[in-house]
């Protein structure tokens, strides 16, 4: 049975550090391939100003053009919003319903999966979930359990370096004009430069 990693964000901008969560879960957790799902709008940051998915979608494909393992998947692309994880699950597992599908995610969107909508539909549509460790939102399980029953069994976890990169940081630094072009892929750092992206 085929393993596909379910790696899901806004991507504005994708960064080095996005590759190497990406790549250390399909490592770590034995995965075939890992699809990178970009998401046109988040439910949980409605009030952040976003790079049009256009030009989202072609730094996407650039930053994972080098890896096979690596694929972008236009299952919330060819929806219409609100762009829940639940749904995006259950589209995914009917188009691959002999595979293991497995969530990755942060250790502080674990923290938070209970304030999801339908986190326990949610669980049910994931094989397993592969969480990255982070120092400062250290979780407890048993307890996330009463509100969603089975959490313990479905949480694996990768462990990585500490990347302190986030893509709201480079678009500031981008915006002040301080350096940011070692935190990006080199062709998503052209891409920036080529569509003005995040400058004041």
């Amino acid at each position: 049975m085929r393993s596909i990693g379910v790696f899901g964000g806004t991507f504005d901008p994708p960064h080095v550090a996005h590759l190497v969560l990406a790549s250390e879960a399909q490592a770590q957790l034995g995965l075939d391939r890992v699809l990178w799902v970009l998401t046109p709008t988040s439910p949980h940051k409605v009030e952040q100003a976003i790079t049009p998915v256009a030009v989202r979608l072609e730094m996407v494909r650039a930053a994972i053009q080098d890896d096979p393992v690596f694929e972008v998947s236009s299952v919330d692309l060819d929806r219409d919003p609100p762009y829940y994880a639940v749904d995006t699950m259950k589209l995914l597992q009917q188009k691959y319903p002999r595979a293991m599908l497995v969530y990755i995610m942060g250790e502080d969107s674990l923290r938070d999966l209970p304030k999801w909508h339908q986190p326990e539909s949610f669980l049910q549509y994931c094989s397993f979930l592969g969480v990255m460790r982070r120092p400062k939102a250290r979780v407890d399980l048993s307890r996330l359990a009463k509100v969603i029953p089975g959490i313990e069994l479905k949480t694996r976890f990768i462990d990585i370096p500490l990347l302190q990169i986030s893509s709201s940081d480079i678009r500031q630094s981008v915006a002040r004009g301080d350096p940011f072009r070692y935190y990006l892929h080199e062709m998503v750092y052209h891409l920036v430069l080529k569509h003005h992206l995040y400058e004041t």
